[in-house]
């Protein structure tokens, strides 16, 4: 499984502008063969900060919705309300039971 936590420096007026092409993504991502989680957030100590959460069965299924239509589209509205900066991990994971509490 390959686990992907990125972290996007914007502003809440263009997160907010961005509504939209965010929804739209996240619906058709989670179409997509081999995606089993994926999400935005925004933090709640900074409302500037944007989050995406992802996990893939592969990374055949993450390559592949790096090259989909919605990808291109949703990288088209972010080149209208530009990050001020972005980063992202990349994890091979195996999911294990939480142990008891």
């Amino acid at each position: 499984m390959i686990v992907v936590n990125a972290r996007i420096e914007t502003d809440p007026e263009s997160i907010d502008a961005l509504k939209s092409a965010i929804v739209d993504m996240e619906v058709a991502t989670l179409k997509e063969e081999g995606c089993d989680e994926y999400s935005f957030s925004v933090e709640l100590s900074d409302p500037s900060v944007l989050r995406v959460t992802e996990r893939w069965r592969d990374s055949e299924a993450l390559a592949g919705h790096m090259d989909s239509a919605h990808m291109k589209t949703f990288r088209d509205a972010m080149l209208s309300h530009p990050p001020k900066g972005m980063n992202a991990h990349f994890y091979e994971a195996t999911e294990i039971s939480p142990p008891s509490l």
